[in-house]
C-alpha cells in the first residue's frame, strides 16, 4: 500500500483559497458487488473502522440472490428563481408559462458543450406561493439536463442569465437564482434479494434473522429518531464512493435526508421485506446528483483512478453503483444489529485504531489488536498496558 494522498500541495492550492496542506483519508476497496451482472470495485474514502469490511460482506450475500438490480432517472437538475413584490401571484406565474419555449430557448443558447452534448432545458414549472410571512412569492423551477456533469455551476449560470426576463415578465423582483440540491427528478435505484439460507448464524435460523432485519425495517420507517441513525449508515456507504470520486458529498446528503422527509416525517431511505419464498429483499431510492466531468472529479488525481477501477461511462452508472453501495451498507448494519449487535464486529475493527492512536508501532498492532479482543477489553487504558508491557519484553530480551 503506497502512502500517498493523491494530491499535491499545489494542485490544492488551486482547487480552494488559503490552502496550507493536504489532509489525507483512508481509501479502500469494496468487493464482492454484482451490480446488473457486472463484478465492480468499489473505491471507498472513508476514515470509519469496520465499514470496507461490512459491505464487502452484505456484497457477498446480495450476490447469493444474484447480486443487484439497478436504475436512475435521467440527470435533471432543478434551478430555483424566487420572485416578491408581485400584485398577483397567479397572474405573474401564467406570464411565465407563456413564454416558457422561449425562456428555454435562451437559456440554450448560452448551454453550450452541456447543450450539444443533448443537455439543457428541458421544462419550466411555477409554484405560486400566496401567503407567507414576506407576501406572495412566485417559485419557478428550471428543469435542466445536465448529461455527466453534476451540473451545479451550469444550472446557476442558467437560472442567473434569465432572471431579468423574469422579473420583465411578472413585474416582481427576483432574489434568490440558484439550485435546489433536493434532485427529486434525479434519482438512482438498488434493489436485490438475500437467500434466507445465507443470514443463518450458530443461535438463529435464517428465517429468523430475515424476521428481525424487516422488522428493523420497519422501525426506521415509522420512526425518525431509529431513521436518522438507520439513514446515517446508509450514508456511510453512500459518501464514501462519493468522496472517493471527488463528488459533493454535502450536496448529496442535503438532497438524501430532504427526500428522507419528503412525506412530512422524516423516514427510511430503504425498504425491506420477505418475499414469498421467504428470502429477504431490500431497496433503495434517493437523489443522486453526481458527476464524472468538471469540479473535483477532474482536478483530483485519485478520483480519476477511482471511476476507472469502477469503469464509469456515465454520471447514471456512478449514481447507480453508488445506490447499491448504499443498499449493501445498510444490510450490514441492519444483520448486526438484529443479530449479535453492532459493537461486537464495530469494536474489533476500531482496536486496530486504539492500538494505533496509543503509539503502538505497524509490528507490534496486530499483537495488542489479538490480546484485547481475546480478553474482550478494547479499551485505550488495555492497549496502553498491553503495549508496555511488550516493549519490556522487548527491552529485557
Amino acid at each position: 500500500m503506497l502512502g500517498i494522498n493523491g494530491l499535491s500541495a499545489a494542485q490544492a492550492d488551486q482547487m480552494i483559497e488559503n490552502a496550507v496542506g493536504v489532509y489525507a483519508l483512508p481509501l479502500g476497496i469494496a468487493t464482492n458487488f454484482l451490480i446488473n451482472n457486472q463484478d465492480v470495485l468499489i473505491p471507498m474514502v472513508i476514515e470509519e473502522p469496520s465499514v470496507l469490511a461490512a459491505v464487502s460482506n452484505a456484497a457477498r450475500l446480495f450476490r447469493a440472490g444474484g447480486g443487484f438490480t439497478t436504475s436512475s432517472d435521467e440527470p435533471i437538475m432543478i434551478g430555483q428563481i424566487q420572485v416578491l413584490d408581485l400584485d398577483d401571484v397567479y397572474v405573474a406565474a401564467g406570464r411565465v408559462m407563456a413564454e416558457k419555449a422561449a425562456l428555454m430557448d435562451e437559456v440554450n443558447r448560452i448551454g453550450g458543450s452541456i447543450v450539444k452534448s443533448g443537455g439543457g432545458a428541458k421544462d419550466i414549472q411555477v409554484r405560486p406561493m400566496p401567503n407567507t410571512s414576506v407576501g406572495p412569492m412566485l417559485i419557478i423551477h428550471l428543469l435542466y439536463d445536465t448529461r455527466d456533469a453534476m451540473g451545479a455551476n451550469a444550472i446557476n449560470t442558467a437560472v442567473e442569465h434569465i432572471a431579468p426576463q423574469i422579473e420583465a415578465l411578472t413585474g416582481g423582483r427576483v432574489v434568490l437564482r440558484i439550485l435546489s440540491n433536493l434532485t427529486d427528478h434525479r434519482k438512482a435505484r438498488a434493489e436485490g434479494m438475500i437467500p434466507a439460507s445465507e443470514l443463518a448464524t450458530e443461535s438463529l435460523t435464517g428465517d429468523q434473522v430475515v424476521r428481525a432485519i424487516v422488522e428493523a425495517g420497519v422501525f426506521a420507517e415509522v420512526d425518525p429518531y431509529r431513521a436518522a441513525t438507520h439513514n446515517k449508515g446508509i450514508m456511510n456507504g453512500v459518501d464514501a464512493v462519493v468522496m472517493a470520486t471527488g463528488n459533493d458529498w454535502r450536496a448529496i446528503e442535503a438532497g438524501a435526508h430532504a427526500y428522507a422527509a419528503r412525506s412530512g416525517q422524516y423516514t427510511s431511505l430503504t425498504r425491506w421485506w420477505q418475499d414469498e419464498n421467504g428470502n429477504l429483499r431490500g431497496a433503495i431510492e434517493m437523489p443522486l446528483a453526481v458527476g464524472i466531468v468538471g469540479g473535483a472529479t477532474r482536478v483530483h488525481p485519485t478520483a480519476q483512478i477511482a471511476l476507472k477501477i469502477m469503469k464509469i461511462q456515465s454520471a447514471r452508472q456512478l449514481a447507480e453503483i453508488i445506490s447499491a453501495a448504499g443498499l449493501a451498507q445498510n444490510l450490514a448494519a441492519m444483520r448486526a444489529l438484529a443479530t449479535e449487535g453492532i459493537q461486537r464486529g464495530h469494536m474489533e475493527m476500531h482496536a486496530k485504531q486504539i492500538a494505533t492512536a496509543v503509539g503502538a508501532p505497524p509490528e507490534l498492532v496486530s499483537r495488542i489488536v489479538q490480546q484485547m479482543i481475546t480478553e474482550k477489553n478494547i479499551r485505550p487504558e488495555r492497549a496502553r498496558a498491553l503495549l508496555d508491557e511488550l516493549r519490556g519484553t522487548a527491552s529485557s530480551g
